[in-house]
């Protein structure tokens, strides 16, 4: 990135430095598809996911004016819907999709089905094969929010068949404020940004060049094996750390513990808000998070959980990246027992 950083010419320009940004751009992109198993052409560089996800619904918007959405998705993809007709869709006590009960939503003027690919609270990975198909049979868009899974799953696009994939790089090691949305090749979406030429006339802005060239090395590094080789290490930390919190008297595992996104667990503590615990593990050293609203900028508890069924107020997540180590996990089996113990006898 450091080559772009406050020196990258305009992409857009003839003259030498702008081919320059231009080929930074280009390269970063064949990586992104490589990693996507999508064609360069079908990757339109946003902001992020969010943006991504929001010029879905818009593109999506002027084909019909509803919407299916499961009611665990993210809160990008949930608010986005909202301009619309929106259908909101349960599921089980592991957050999956029932796929009946979402292609049961599909109405005549149904613009867009959205489906994670995996949960970005308990890692339930969802059937987007399953429904993607579905859809494809009705004729009705389908948007895969893979911004959870990028990195950490084997992602094909073109295989898998959607017309839509949001994906952001900061949620594997690549750099914030940077992302892509996959549009599936001869699908055609009003912009939701315009006013100029970029991406193909597919999203307007002068291009973050050094982001984007990061987003690309980001991906290149998880080529050739690489994936799979983080992502089996990513599941056997986080299936230590959550083996560490269940054997706690009243912790309780949330989501499917084995069709899960390697990276991420969750679990309920009995007897315990969620924000004491965070606090008490923040000042052993170990940084997790929750899915209560102590712990985000919402004022309401997580839909996500509730759509579970499971105690919204008492979760913990606990989430690896590439730099985890070992003894960052012991650290977290070593801390939980006595944090939970103390909080518990203060009551």
């Amino acid at each position: 990135m450091l080559p772009w950083v406050g020196g990258a010419a305009d992409p857009g320009r003839v003259h030498t430095e702008g081919r320059l940004a231009r080929a930074a751009i280009e390269e970063a992109r064949e990586h992104v598809a490589a990693l996507l198993g999508a064609r360069n052409r079908e990757v339109v560089f946003t902001s992020g996911a969010t943006e991504a996800i929001n010029a879905a619904v818009w593109g999506a918007g002027e084909r019909g004016a509803h919407v299916v959405c499961p009611a665990v998705e993210h809160s990008a993809v949930r608010d986005a819907s909202a301009r619309l007709d929106v259908t909101v869709v349960g599921v089980d006590r592991a957050g999956r999709v029932d796929p009946d009960e979402l292609l049961g939503a599909v109405r005549a003027d149904t613009a867009l089905v959205h489906l994670q690919w995996g949960n970005h609270e308990v890692g339930t990975v969802q059937p987007v094969a399953d429904v993607v198909a579905r859809c494809r049979e009705r004729g009705v868009l389908v948007h895969i929010d893979a911004a959870q899974a990028t990195g950490h799953a084997p992602i094909a696009f073109d295989e898998l068949g959607a017309d839509l994939v949001s994906v952001s790089a900061h949620k594997f090691g690549g750099p914030q404020g940077v992302g892509a949305l996959l549009v599936r090749r001869g699908l055609r979406l009003r912009p939701l940004l315009v006013g100029g030429e970029q991406e193909r006339a597919r999203r307007a802005g002068m291009e973050n060049v050094s982001a984007i060239a990061g987003f690309g090395a980001a991906c290149a590094v998880l080529a050739d094996g690489a994936l799979e080789r983080e992502a089996a290490a990513a599941r056997r930390l986080t299936a230590r750390a959550l083996a560490a919190a269940t054997e706690i008297n009243g912790v309780t595992a949330y989501g499917d513990p084995d069709d899960r996104l390697p990276h991420l667990v969750c679990f309920g503590v009995d007897g315990v808000e969620a924000e004491p615990v965070l606090l008490g593990l923040d000042q052993a050293g170990v940084a997790v998070h929750s899915g209560s609203a102590c712990s985000s900028e919402s004022l309401e508890p997580s839909p996500v959980l509730e759509a579970m069924g499971v105690d919204a107020e008492r979760s913990v997540r606990v989430s690896v990246g590439w730099s985890t180590t070992d003894a960052d996990i012991d650290a977290f089996c070593e801390a939980v027992p006595s944090v939970i113990d103390r909080l518990r006898s203060l009551r």
